[in-house]
C-alpha cells in the first residue's frame, strides 16, 4: 500500500466518523423512559445537514420522536420528545403537540415545523418504534459537559 492511498484511507475514515457523529445525539434526561434513558445515544436524521434536507419537518407523524428547539424552557434548549398530536391552527399553520413518554402532561407550548432540527431514526414503517439506541455510552459526553 502506498503512502498516498494510506493517507486517503485515513481521511476517508475521519470524514465518515465526522458524518456519523453528526447523526448521533445524547439523551440528557429521563423524560423518554423507558424508550431510552439518560446517557443513551440515539441515531438521528437531520432536517438540514450541510444544506441537505434528510426529512421534511412538515411530514413528521404522531409517534415520531423529534428533537426541537424549545421556547418554553428558562434558557433555549433542544428537547427530544414524541409527537402526540398533529394539527392545524385556525390561520392554517401546521403544529405539533409533543410529550416525553415519562412525563405526566404534554409540553406546555406547541411545536412548529421550523423548530424541529432532527428526528430519531425509526426502522420499519411504525413511527417511533424500532429505534437505533446505543445504551449508556453518552454518559462520557454528559460528564465532560457537566450535565
Amino acid at each position: 500500500m502506498s503512502q498516498t492511498s494510506e493517507i486517503i484511507g485515513y481521511v476517508a475514515i475521519i470524514i465518515i466518523g465526522l458524518i456519523l457523529a453528526q447523526h448521533l445525539d445524547v439523551v440528557i434526561s429521563g423524560s423518554m423512559e423507558p424508550v431510552f434513558y439518560r446517557g443513551d445515544v440515539v441515531a438521528i436524521e437531520k432536517a438540514n445537514f450541510l444544506g441537505l434536507q434528510e426529512f421534511n419537518t412538515s411530514n413528521v407523524n404522531v409517534g415520531d420522536i423529534v428533537i426541537y428547539n424549545a421556547n418554553w424552557t428558562p434558557q433555549p434548549e433542544q428537547v427530544i420528545h414524541r409527537i402526540i398530536f398533529k394539527g392545524t391552527s385556525p390561520d392554517g399553520q401546521l403544529y405539533y403537540v409533543t410529550k416525553g413518554d415519562n412525563n405526566p402532561v404534554p409540553d406546555p407550548v406547541v411545536v412548529y415545523p421550523s423548530q424541529i432540527d432532527a428526528k430519531v431514526i425509526s426502522l420499519g414503517s411504525t413511527a417511533g418504534k424500532n429505534l437505533i439506541v446505543i445504551p449508556k455510552i453518552g454518559y462520557i459526553s454528559l460528564w465532560i459537559k457537566g450535565l
